[in-house]
């Protein structure tokens, strides 16, 4: 694997302090899916090639992830890229279908549909595209924010796969865990075992922190959560860091993003990762008596205030922050970025995290 070296420094490193635990002079903030169809230019970058084909082009993947970088000061990048390019890798075949979302043709069935899986060990080859695209984005960043890597956690890939697309229930997954359970964690193993080294290589090719996302926890009730979810998050962040240090690579912080999971806060806040990403469902102070002072939290904004105001935008950011606190915490939105929103909303959202969390600090 590539070692990372030769980078330029960086300049911002608030949103790494922050993830750490330490102290910053204001509360660092990105945004889910920045790097999304909401940008006119992201549209037409992308307009000239499939989905996938892009996810393959470290250029194109580059020019995406600077784009809202070029507009607002966020204080991160997140690489722009897929978390299905896991289960691709593993030789299975997905495409986008516009306007419906990913699509597998031959979703897993049977327990012996996990013999055409391909070697986990394998992975890590198939993604060099990733790899390359980090590396070019870091170069390019010049050192102005740090570069997050991402990848989907096991049972969210697990369901993709089973599913073969979007599902509001779940049913053909759940299913495996309720009639399949060896099966289902022998799948959840070959996921992990693939996860480990690709965001392992991600590191190593440039990345300086990472995001986990179990976009799915929602559709588990705590009983399944703990059984089919929790084990595998775990050994994702006990596995990385482990393999981080024997490489000689310096440790990232870790962030773990479990959608509607409100109901494993403090599994999760003891899961191994510095971070807890939290949905807008959740109440902030609530959220942080619950975790206690040990993680920092990132979120949680409804994605859809965006639709709001700028003048309310800013009154709801100042509720958040205030909820929050200061300290240990990372401004973000509960979800991604929806395609119809308002770039100027979003710079909004923005600049008022930055400018009420450095007042919050001056009073």
């Amino acid at each position: 694997m590539p070692r990372s070296q030769g980078f330029p420094e960086l300049k911002n490193d608030t949103f790494l302090r922050a993830a750490w635990g330490e102290d910053t002079d204001y509360t660092p903030v990105w945004c889910m899916r920045q790097a999304g169809r909401y940008l006119p230019e992201f549209r037409e970058t992308r307009a000239a090639q499939d989905f996938f084909s892009t996810c393959r082009s470290p250029e194109a993947c580059c020019e995406l992830t600077l784009q809202p970088l070029r507009r607002f000061p966020l204080d991160a990048a997140i690489i722009f890229s897929d978390i299905l390019v896991v289960p691709q890798a593993l030789g299975m075949e997905v495409t986008m279908v516009p306007g419906k979302g990913p699509s597998f043709p031959e979703p897993l069935r049977e327990e012996r549909d996990l013999e055409r899986l391909r070697d986990p060990a394998t992975v890590t080859s198939e993604l060099g595209y990733v790899f390359q695209a980090i590396t070019l984005t870091r170069q390019q960043l010049a050192g102005r924010v740090p570069l997050i890597g991402f990848a989907g956690a096991p049972w969210t890939l697990m369901t993709y796969m089973i599913e073969g697309g979007g599902s509001s229930t779940m049913a053909q997954a759940k299913r495996w865990l309720y009639q399949k359970p060896q099966a289902s964690h022998q799948l959840l193993r070959i996921l992990t075992d693939a996860l480990v080294p690709y965001l392992v290589g991600q590191v190593a090719a440039g990345a300086q922190a990472l995001q986990l996302f179990e976009s799915h926890a929602g559709h588990l009730g705590p009983q399944l959560f703990s059984k089919f979810a929790l084990p595998y998050i775990r050994d994702v962040a006990k596995r990385v860091k482990a393999r981080l240090q024997e490489a000689g690579l310096a440790p990232v912080p870790m962030i773990i993003f479990a959608k509607d999971g409100h109901f494993a806060l403090e599994e999760l806040a003891h899961a191994g990762y510095e971070v807890v990403g939290l949905d807008w469902t959740v109440a902030p102070k609530k959220a942080r008596e619950r975790v206690g002072k040990t993680v920092t939290l990132q979120g949680n904004l409804d994605p859809c205030a965006l639709y709001a105001s700028k003048e309310e935008i800013g009154r709801l950011v100042q509720q958040m922050l205030d909820d929050f606190g200061p300290q240990r915490y990372i401004a973000n939105l509960g979800h991604g970025l929806y395609p119809d929103m308002d770039p100027e909303h979003v710079g909004a959202f923005v600049d008022a995290v930055h400018r009420h969390s450095r007042l919050l600090r001056q009073n």
